[in-house]
């Protein structure tokens, strides 16, 4: 059986950058973006630990699919995107715990 996954988009606490991402385990991916895992990474260089955007998918390769194309997409569009769902661009790290439930049981 297949795992889902999610694909998820991190910002700085300036906004200044987007980073778009894929995993399977958003919770911990999120923990390991914070606590700069990846030394010298583009979020590291960056700060991007800041959740603001996130997509579930039934299985991980429907989740990589969508990865690519948002990767493809112009800023503009992204933006876009996260104001459709979070127009304020709020930060969901806190309450991705009960997010994740949720979707998941």
């Amino acid at each position: 059986m297949q795992k889902g996954g999610f694909i998820y988009i991190l910002t700085n606490k300036l906004r200044t950058v987007l980073y778009i991402g894929v995993t399977s385990n958003l919770r911990s991916r999120l923990w390991e973006h914070e606590q700069h895992e990846t030394p010298g990474s583009f979020t590291d260089q960056y700060n991007a630990t800041l959740l603001i955007y996130y997509e579930w998918f039934n299985t991980i390769n429907s989740a990589i699919e969508r990865e690519k194309q948002l990767k493809g997409w112009i800023r503009k569009k992204k933006e876009q995107l996260i104001a459709r769902k979070n127009p304020q661009w709020k930060v969901f790290n806190e309450e991705i715990s009960k997010e994740i439930y949720s979707l998941l049981y």
